[in-house]
């Protein structure tokens, strides 16, 4: 499943998107595709641009992320080059509908500021609406000024003010 930029373009803007908002220009979004990983596609992986993943890529973890139907992650692609990620997770619990957390979103060094975030972050919501949950949900530290703006480009509404994380070390 890949989306072209141009698709991606045409919808925000004619739904009013963020032409008021200040990015570097759609012209530099030329040629980014939104592609899903999966065992066919994984093989992009082997150019990632820096800071896309926190870490190297593991082989053992891949195959166990491809092989789960309920992880979903898609690749922001530009000339063979891997520059954003998402990733996700479809979960169920006794007492709720399906829902899909985002646990992710990175977006390499270089591509930061073209409103790739964004992209990958409507794709995933896009996604969740495919699988039929309920509700998207994700969490961010409250210091991190670029996710703030990314995801209000998306146009949630705010869970609440302040989330406490804890974070339990298995070594």
């Amino acid at each position: 499943m890949a989306w072209r930029i141009d698709h991606w373009l045409s919808r925000v803007l004619t739904r009013g998107g963020f032409a008021d908002q200040t990015t570097r220009g759609d012209k530099d979004l030329e040629g980014i595709e939104l592609v899903e990983l999966t065992a066919e596609s994984c093989a992009l992986l082997n150019q990632v641009a820096s800071e896309v993943f926190d870490f190297e890529v593991d082989p053992i973890q891949l195959a166990a992320f491809i092989e789960d139907p309920r992880h979903v992650m898609v690749l922001a692609v530009k000339d063979r080059w891997v520059v954003g990620m998402g990733s996700a997770v479809e979960y169920f619990h006794p007492d709720k509908t399906p829902q899909l957390w985002i646990s992710e979103v990175g977006v390499g060094v270089d591509y930061r500021g073209y409103r790739i975030g964004v992209m990958i972050t409507e794709w995933l919501i896009h996604r969740a609406k495919a699988l039929e949950c309920s509700a998207v949900w994700l969490a961010t530290e409250a210091d991190n000024a670029s996710a703030e703006r990314c995801y209000q480009r998306v146009q949630p509404r705010p869970a609440s003010s302040s989330v406490v994380m804890y974070d339990f070390k298995l070594d």
